[in-house]
């Protein structure tokens, strides 16, 4: 790590933090918090992911759908209309739509072709905007005269990665730039995502390995096509499995920094307190 306690957090000229959790545990809140501060600078992985590695692909989406429309089609050949993303770090509805669910079309299915391949392209931007972040950090401060630095990670960080290999060259990089933090949740907390996610489904990034299994069990569990299959139901039913397959890979990579707990983080309002409160883990560590 490259704080090994707390006076050498305390005392360091440049904070730099890399924050990675199942999604909804405040990984964004306390970045934005930060943010907010003046004196941090916020990269957001999903918002990198999003512009610079899916933008082109979202955008080209989105066209394909406008120009099955002849209104629409007349406009874009003719160049009379633009059509993009419109990403913030609160708002990623782009990149998730783009990644879409599968199942029946009807009911705005992807062919489970198609979704696969979505899939892979995110794995590949996901990778690449982690890898970034070393760039960003140094560019935080030769830039734009920032101090401290910190990374919002996405959800799916831990697919991504091999905890297990001491040269995972993701992970090698992360911890070689910045301190690792896991945020932690409890049960309850499991519980009140995955009631979230049942009211409002969303398309989510997964291992090829885990996915495949997850499509095979469903049609047969449940006996009917692809094109039967309603997306909805699928990725609820998927993302209850998912937090059982991920909670292992989290747990693997917090030996790669420090934990913090999703209740700690949520009492954090201010700089001041997120520095005590990483000053702590330390010591304790």
């Amino acid at each position: 790590m490259i704080y090994k306690s707390a006076s050498d957090w305390r005392d360091a000229p440049q904070k730099k933090v890399l924050l990675f959790a199942m999604s909804g545990l405040g990984k964004t809140h306390v970045s934005n918090m930060l943010r907010g501060s003046g004196d941090w600078f916020h990269y957001s992985i999903d918002y990198r992911i999003g512009t610079r590695y899916m933008g082109e692909h979202i955008a080209d989406n989105a066209k394909a759908e406008a120009m099955k429309v002849p209104f629409l089609r007349d406009l874009l050949l003719s160049d009379s209309i633009f059509i993009g993303s419109n990403i913030t770090f609160n708002n990623l509805t782009p990149l998730s739509s783009y990644l879409g669910k599968p199942g029946n079309p009807e009911q705005g299915g992807l062919p489970f072709d198609e979704y696969m391949r979505r899939q892979e392209q995110h794995r590949i931007a996901e990778t690449s905007a982690l890898l970034d972040t070393p760039h960003f950090s140094h560019r935080a401060k030769a830039l734009y005269g920032y101090d401290n630095f910190i990374c919002d990670t996405g959800g799916s960080i831990c697919e991504v990665v091999d905890p297990q290999d001491p040269n995972d060259p993701i992970l090698k990089s992360l911890s070689e730039n910045a301190l690792m933090v896991w945020i932690k949740g409890s049960d309850a907390h499991t519980a009140e995502l995955c009631r979230r996610f049942d009211k409002s489904p969303k398309p989510m990034y997964y291992q090829p390995e885990f996915l495949l299994s997850s499509w095979k069990s469903y049609l047969a569990e449940n006996d009917c096509t692809e094109t039967q299959v309603d997306p909805d139901a699928f990725v609820r039913w998927t993302y209850a499995k998912a937090m059982a397959h991920r909670q292992p890979r989290y747990q693997a990579m917090s030996d790669w920094g420090i934990t913090v707990t999703a209740e700690d983080i949520a009492q954090v309002t201010n700089p001041s307190e997120f520095d005590d409160l990483i000053a702590e883990t330390l010591e304790q560590a």
